[in-house]
């Protein structure tokens, strides 16, 4: 991981990001937000961007939690772009990560996964052998993927959820807290229950 990293999103999210920096000694060169609605956050200020020198960065992870914001801001940005991976997660040698993608405290990334860019491994959740995570996925706190398990771009996985080994899961679908997915699910479903089922489909990130 790189040594000075700026934050975008003053968030409760950035307050987790923070703290992983901080318990591997990361120094933050900033905090900056759009439209910030504190002055500071823990012991940072909080710069608005318009009012941020952009050429000042050398390292940047975008600590926003909305699956979509995080890939608009990553593309209207050519900067480099960080990952932060909290020191009690327990992640195999043979483990593959995007940059700007976040690890959180206790979880667990087994062998032959591959993790693409601006994902977000929340606390406490499970990824088993041979898992493929596209770019801008994020797993919730305790969620638990078997193995061999695929994941589509700016998926997310709720909280306690659980998915069975072999199934593939399309991009920008919504697994709600605590289902339990036993077959395949198409791209922008939103699935809840156990088993879980598909009640909508959201086309907003088409």
């Amino acid at each position: 991981m790189d040594n000075n990293v700026t934050l975008y999103g003053a968030s409760g999210h950035c307050k987790v990001i923070i703290d992983i920096l901080n318990s591997r000694s990361i120094a933050i060169d900033a905090i900056i937000d759009d439209n910030p609605k504190v002055a500071s956050l823990l012991q940072y200020s909080v710069v608005k961007t318009e009012n941020f020198d952009f050429t000042k960065i050398k390292n940047m992870i975008i600590s926003i939690g909305n699956n979509q914001v995080r890939k608009d801001i990553s593309n209207k940005l050519k900067v480099h772009f960080s990952k932060a991976i909290h020191l009690t997660s327990i992640i195999s040698k043979e483990v593959t990560i995007g940059y700007g993608t976040v690890v959180m405290a206790g979880a667990i990334i087994n062998s032959g996964v591959v993790i693409g860019n601006h994902c977000i491994i929340n606390s406490g959740a499970i990824v088993e052998h041979d898992c493929v995570l596209n770019d801008f996925v994020q797993i919730s706190p305790k969620a638990t993927l078997a193995g061999n398990i695929s994941i589509g771009e700016g998926t997310q996985i709720g909280i306690g959820a659980t998915i069975i080994q072999g199934i593939n899961i399309g991009k920008w679908a919504m697994i709600g807290a605590g289902a339990i997915i036993i077959k395949d699910i198409p791209d922008y479903a939103v699935v809840v229950g156990n088993p879980g089922r598909i009640i909508k489909y959201n086309f907003e990130n088409e």
